[in-house]
């Protein structure tokens, strides 16, 4: 039988994952920027509104949201709603509503799914069992190409030895900088 060697494995580990690679990273870098623009979904239309809010914002809660969406014309799924600084924000599936609590004067933003996008979002967003699983197995996949990979230089300068466990120690501590330090 054949002796398989580190090199190999980790070539092979590496072709298999490369697009499973390529797909998760740019999920991510959608994920990452969600905040900044909304990367699933782009502007249908906007529309004006205005409505008579209670005085009291207590009477403002999520039943108060949904029954609003209705009387404005929302035929659509509820996700959630809040109060904020005199600003009422409710989330449909595809559309969100903003009102300023005060003045009554608000608006409906209407959104479509984006092609492509929406679905390589959905990458990092999907939970169910097989999907889980096979996320482990990938997972697991990468932990071996780092692991052949550290260790195909066998001597010198260049070896994990000598200059590659401190790369990667870097490696581990620059993210936890991030997770501790500055969130």
């Amino acid at each position: 039988m054949k002796k398989i060697k580190l090199r190999n494995l980790h070539r092979d580990f590496g072709y298999f994952y490369i697009g499973l690679i390529i797909s998760f990273s740019l999920s991510g870098i959608i994920q990452n920027h969600r905040k900044s623009w909304h990367p699933d979904k782009y502007t249908v239309a906007t529309k004006a509104v205005s409505y008579s809010f209670p005085k009291d914002e207590k009477l403002i809660n999520e039943d108060f949201a949904k029954d609003l969406g209705k009387k404005i014309g929302v035929n659509d799924e509820f996700r959630r709603s809040r109060v904020k600084e005199g600003k009422l924000e409710i989330s449909f599936e595809k559309n969100d509503v903003k009102f300023d609590v005060k003045t009554g004067k608000g608006e409906i933003t209407t959104y479509n799914k984006t092609p492509f996008i929406n679905e390589i979002l959905n990458i990092h967003k999907n939970d169910s069992n097989w999907w889980i699983y096979y996320s482990d197995i990938f997972a697991l996949g990468l932990i071996t190409i780092a692991v052949t990979g550290a260790f195909m230089v066998k001597a010198g300068k260049f070896s994990f030895k000598e200059r590659g466990w401190k790369l990667a120690l870097a490696g581990i501590i620059f993210p936890l900088i991030f997770l501790f330090l500055l969130s």
